[in-house]
């Protein structure tokens, strides 16, 4: 007794390739979202180191100096942030595909599973309840482990992406201050 057809074998095979290509289109889109950031990174970075030398050659004296240098540091801190929050919005938006599959694909794993069990239950020999039930309680507390784990995972992201944001603003503040100070410092000299 054979509990899928070739028909059915068929069609999870189709669907498996589809999840498949689909994922592995979402991933490539993450890859050129990240190439596109890096290339935009790049262009900016040279434009402006091009923008700086010639300030830099501009300069009459050492006070000037100091003071375009200090001028210089907080914009940098901040491209820096930038860059990181945009990392890490395209890794969070690529995760978050990923996991909208994965669950897609469990819940109907589920379904199918939970279909299996209520057939080999009705066609099951009598006096076998007790096999039935145990298999029952299984998936019963298998799937309550992994919606423990599921809102456990959910709940750590949710707190790395607040202590991501704050220590992204504490960076902020940090360059703000360091460049306020430098440029005090160079006003000084």
């Amino acid at each position: 007794m054979s509990l899928l057809t070739p028909e059915q074998i068929a069609a999870t095979h189709k669907a498996n390739l589809e999840t498949l290509f689909g994922l592995t289109s979402k991933a490539f889109e993450g890859v050129e979202k990240l190439v596109e950031l890096n290339l935009q990174v790049v262009k900016q970075s040279l434009a402006e180191s091009q923008e700086n030398a010639q300030k830099v050659l501009g300069v009459k004296d050492a006070q000037e100096l100091l003071t375009l240098q200090a001028g210089l540091t907080q914009p940098v801190a901040e491209k820096v942030l930038s860059y990181g929050r945009h990392l890490y919005e395209i890794a969070s938006a690529t995760q978050a595909e990923f996991v909208k599959v994965a669950e897609a694909q469990y819940e109907e794993q589920n379904k199918k599973i939970q279909a299996l069990v209520e057939n080999v239950a009705k066609n099951a020999p009598a006096g076998s309840e007790t096999a039935v039930a145990v298999l029952k309680s299984a998936i019963t507390a298998a799937n309550t482990t992994y919606e423990t784990v599921h809102k456990a995972t959910k709940q750590a992201v949710e707190i790395a992406e607040s202590n991501f944001n704050a220590a992204a603003t504490a960076a902020t503040k940090a360059a703000q201050q360091a460049a306020a100070q430098a440029s005090r410092s160079a006003k000084k000299v």
